[in-house]
């Protein structure tokens, strides 16, 4: 995923320019308005994060999906409920584990960021990749909520990026791959809308 990071600056300007410099914004600069503070940003994310609102979450979309069906590829379709839950686990842990830890190696893209194979091995795979989602997305969220993070400095070992960035790449990615579950679950009848 580092490949699709194109660094981005935001600057926080409140009446006056720029916060504690009295300077207006220049380049790039993305401008927030003092009257959303951080707080409601870190709200904004951790619900966009969770997938609420205008989006099924990832365990409505997961839930109930038989044994059988989680390696079955639709005709026309390049993946299957496996392959895409994988690659769901293993991009959105890249995107945390760079957001966190300046010593992280991202995957080769694209072949790293995919399972071999179009069927889990067994069930305890299917399980732990499950789980394993789940746990980087609460941990991405926390991150979020976190008062000590702040959202909008670059960070130090990226180029550009930043927390609030990197968290609404997760929460689009995600959101992209949760919609094509429910499309794949349609196709095989195994969706109750």
């Amino acid at each position: 995923m580092r490949g699709f990071n194109r660094p981005f600056r935001i600057e926080i300007h409140f009446a006056g320019g720029r916060a504690g410099t009295g300077r207006q914004p220049t380049g790039d600069a993305f401008r927030i308005s003092d009257r959303l503070a951080v707080e409601d940003w870190r709200q904004h994310l951790v619900e966009l994060l969770r997938g609420r609102d205008a989006h099924v979450n990832f365990d409505t979309v997961i839930a109930g999906l038989p044994t059988k069906l989680r390696g079955a590829k639709p005709k026309g379709l390049p993946f299957t409920p496996w392959r895409l839950l994988e690659h769901m686990r293993i991009a959105q842990w890249d995107i945390l584990e760079f957001s966190r830890n300046p010593k992280h190696v991202s995957p080769k893209f694209p072949e790293n960021y995919w399972p071999k194979g179009d069927a889990p091995p067994d069930a305890a795979a299917w399980k732990a990749s499950v789980e394993s989602f789940r746990a980087d997305l609460g941990a991405m969220q926390a991150l979020v909520e976190n008062p000590d993070t702040d959202l909008f400095a670059p960070i130090p070992h990226g180029q550009g990026q930043t927390i609030l960035r990197e968290a609404m790449l997760v929460a689009d990615h995600n959101a992209y791959h949760v919609g094509q579950l429910v499309i794949l679950r349609r196709l095989l009848g195994a969706w109750k809308a």
